[in-house]
C-alpha cells in the first residue's frame, strides 16, 4: 500500500512504511537491534538522571548533568543516522525535495 504526498511541485507516492505522516503521527520503523540499542541507552539515561535526582535531594555536590547531556546527544545522533539513510534518501529519490527542509528543522532542533 501507498500513500500519495503532495509537494509543492508534484505528487510523489511514497511507501508508508518509512516515516509516513498520518496527519500528525510520524512513524519510523527501526530494527529490532536498532531498537534494543536505543532502549538499552535511554534505560541508562533514565537511571543517571535517577542519580542526579538522587543527589540533588541529599544536597550533595552533583556535576553529572554533562554526561547526561551526551548521552542523550548519542541517541539523537543515532536516530538522525537512521533517518538519513533511508527515509530522507528514499524520499530524496522519489523526487521529494520537501524532506531537506524537514532534515535540516530537525538537525537545528537536535543542535540547540
Amino acid at each position: 500500500m501507498s500513500v500519495e504526498v503532495k509537494t509543492k511541485k508534484e505528487s510523489v507516492t511514497q511507501d508508508p512504511g518509512c516515516c509516513s505522516s498520518n496527519e500528525m503521527e510520524r512513524k519510523s520503523h527501526h530494527s529490532d537491534k536498532e531498537k534494543s540499542n536505543m532502549i538499552s541507552r535511554l534505560n541508562r539515561i533514565e537511571g543517571q538522571i535517577r542519580g542526579i535526582k538522587g543527589l540533588i535531594e541529599k544536597d550533595t555536590y552533583c556535576d553529572q548533568i554533562a554526561s547526561v547531556q551526551s548521552a542523550l546527544n548519542g541517541v539523537g545522533k543515532l536516530l538522525l543516522e537512521h533517518h538519513m539513510k533511508s527515509c530522507v534518501i528514499d524520499r530524496i529519490q522519489d523526487g521529494d525535495i520537501e524532506v531537506l527542509d524537514e532534515l535540516l528543522t530537525t538537525m537545528n532542533k537536535l543542535m540547540k
